[in-house]
């Protein structure tokens, strides 16, 4: 009966919100990381972001509002589709859970500023102004800024909204992004703590002798950003993560069940 539900559902969808296969085919060219994902899972991936277009509210600020050139139906799509990407290897009804927190997507015309508070081990509080491209809140919106979202899609190791809708998967279990979000039954606390400890020390490390780092060093500023930054490294630069970290590579194809590596080795790209 429950499938029957669900079908009819689907069809009744279907038939109210054609697919906009035009505009799939467009941001998969547009867009070398929805590109890289094969054709057996593209359909799946676009299907999951028209339906993640028609559940959540996208707004535009209302400089953005008014350029009717800005951010048109192909480049929502594809914001859509790197959220979904998350969540691809996921069942439906875990990428619907994972996402319930989800319910607004605020576009910005450009980086914003915030003032942080920060008090250190000797007790003294630190405020200074921080400049951000996005920011995500427990059941708030997912804030972006429009030009770090044009700059996403690409190889390189850069993604704001995977960056973005990583925090809201790690915030599934608390209110805070802390880097521990709720795990698969086959992946225990204590296999997450030892390979993401391993790379945070890494980072440390590395940074403390002036060295570069394989993975943008702002993973080391705080544990929820140290998993923001490797789930926008695993899918946009997932060669380079697992040659730099294969333990902590294995655990996300775990976490994610997805090979994205793979991917990028059969289209021939390095990552």
């Amino acid at each position: 009966m429950l499938k029957r539900w669900q079908q009819w559902r689907a069809e009744r969808f279907s038939a109210r919100h054609p697919f906009p296969a035009e505009q799939w085919h467009d941001a998969r060219q547009r867009l070398p990381l929805l590109g890289l994902v094969p054709d057996e899972h593209a359909e799946r991936l676009g299907q999951r972001a028209w339906h993640f277009l028609h559940d959540k509210r996208i707004s535009l600020h209302p400089d953005l509002a008014l350029d009717n050139a800005a951010f048109d139906a192909t480049e929502q799509l594809a914001l859509a589709a790197q959220a979904c990407l998350l969540t691809l290897g996921w069942s439906d009804r875990e990428h619907h859970e994972a996402f319930a927190n989800v319910h607004e997507v605020l576009i910005l015309p450009d980086a914003f500023r915030r003032e942080v508070e920060e008090i250190d081990e000797a007790g003294v509080v630190h405020r200074w102004e921080d400049e951000r491209a996005g920011e995500t809140f427990h059941q708030g919106p997912v804030i972006l800024a429009y030009p770090e979202v044009m700059e996403s899609g690409g190889l390189d190791g850069f993604n704001v909204i995977i960056h973005e809708f990583a925090h809201k998967l790690d915030m599934g279990n608390s209110f805070d992004a802390d880097g521990f979000p709720p795990l698969p039954s086959d992946i225990t606390p204590q296999d997450w703590y030892r390979e993401f400890t391993a790379t945070w020390n890494d980072l440390h490390a590395r940074i403390s002798k002036g060295e570069d780092t394989p993975i943008d060093e702002y993973a080391a500023t705080y544990p929820g950003e140290c998993f923001a930054v490797c789930c926008e490294t695993f899918f946009s630069a997932p060669v380079r993560l697992s040659q730099a970290y294969p333990g902590l590579y294995s655990l996300l194809t775990r976490y994610f069940q997805q090979a994205p590596d793979s991917w990028a080795i059969r289209k021939g790209d390095a990552g």
